[in-house]
């Protein structure tokens, strides 16, 4: 089956872990994602064979690129942000949502405003709990947070180069935690960005002659409706396509797993059903995993996977689409958490798959 061997196990080093914390540390805000688009393709030129961006800023890296048949594997580099839309008299920053951003977790969080002048410094603000009803906790809402950025007025805010419709991103970098944890801002979704890019390292290192086309795809705009893979894949029309994004730790307090199902950190890859997801193409994720002793897990959704899975699925004539996801803590939030050996196992298990994959395997469902 294609380029079917025995693969030496991935693991992180030196190199592609300095790639990853650049990579992590880059702001990408939805609609801005150009830094971490610009530091990933730099990063993936020397794997792949030639490359290209589309208008919205999607960047993709090919092999055989002359090959009618044609395989993407996916993942979406923008993050979760603000706009600043209000100005008040005091120089204090309102804000609107810029993707799926958690008002709840804004207090007290140091913030850049990317401004004319480039990047400004900033916090969320919040009442002394001195000042503050404390029998009637008031929460925060998108109305009542701002940001100081230490101006007192709109003339110094603009002095700035701050304005309406500038972007605010959290100053949180990435950071190792205990026993082999990763944490920071934006894992979702540039650990997916990082994984396939370590995908094409492997593919190009091992000298793997590929029977299809290959488009290694870093999506933009996912965060806001899954905007850049439907460009994406109307422009490339893939026949088969394999997304990667994070999903859920559900071993959290507050969660009843009945409702969000059961999947955790150090269990490997989560492999989905859904009606987007191929059933054939799944079946033979699994398969490829069985033969690899690749641990997976495994969740449902009902109407829509919620990641750029969807847009591939439904492009053009329809394409055979499988989600592989990384289980991930605390989602849009500043300390999200993933651990070492889930990232490698999903790095081993893409390309795995790849070495199998070719045109003869049946995906037909009659």
């Amino acid at each position: 089956m294609g380029n079917a061997k025995k693969s030496k196990k991935y693991q992180i080093d030196t190199s592609a872990y300095n790639f990853l914390k650049s990579y992590l540390d880059a702001n990408s805000p939805v609609g801005f994602e150009y830094t971490g688009q610009k530091i990933w393709l730099d990063y993936i030129k020397k794997f792949v064979q030639s490359s290209f961006v589309d208008p919205y800023g999607t960047a993709v890296g090919v092999f055989n690129k002359s090959h009618p048949f044609k395989v993407v594997i996916e993942a979406h580099v923008d993050e979760i942000s603000w706009f600043v839309n209000y100005i008040n008299s005091n120089g204090l920053l309102y804000l609107k949502k810029n993707g799926g951003s958690d008002v709840q977790i804004t207090p007290s969080m140091r913030v850049f405003i990317h401004g004319k002048k480039g990047k400004v410094k900033g916090v969320f603000g919040w009442p002394a709990i001195h000042l503050r009803r404390t029998e009637s906790e008031p929460a925060p809402k998108l109305d009542t947070i701002t940001v100081d950025c230490g101006a007192s007025s709109p003339k110094e805010v603009e002095k700035l180069g701050i304005h309406v419709g500038s972007v605010v991103t959290f100053q949180d970098s990435f950071e190792e935690l205990n026993y082999d944890y990763f944490i920071g801002r934006a894992l979702d979704n540039r650990m997916g960005g990082f994984m396939i890019s370590q995908v094409a390292r492997l593919i190009n290192e091992n000298k793997v002659k590929l029977p299809f086309g290959l488009y290694v795809v870093n999506s933009v705009q996912e965060e806001i409706g899954l905007r850049g893979a439907e460009m994406i894949a109307r422009r490339i029309k893939p026949n088969v396509a394999i997304i990667t994004d994070v999903t859920h730790d559900t071993q959290l307090p507050l969660l009843d797993k009945k409702t969000v199902g059961d999947i955790q950190c150090q269990k490997g890859p989560t492999l989905s059903y859904a009606p987007a997801v191929h059933n054939k193409l799944l079946d033979f994720l699994i398969s490829v995993a069985e033969d690899a002793k690749i641990n997976v897990q495994y969740q449902t959704s009902s109407r829509s996977t919620g990641t750029d899975t969807d847009s591939f699925a439904y492009a053009h004539e329809g394409c055979p689409s499988a989600l592989i996801s990384l289980p991930l803590k605390y989602m849009h939030t500043t300390v999200e958490m993933v651990h070492k050996s889930d990232v490698e196992d999903t790095i081993q298990l893409m390309y795995e798959t790849i070495l199998k994959l070719n045109e003869q395997v049946d995906l037909a469902y009659l």
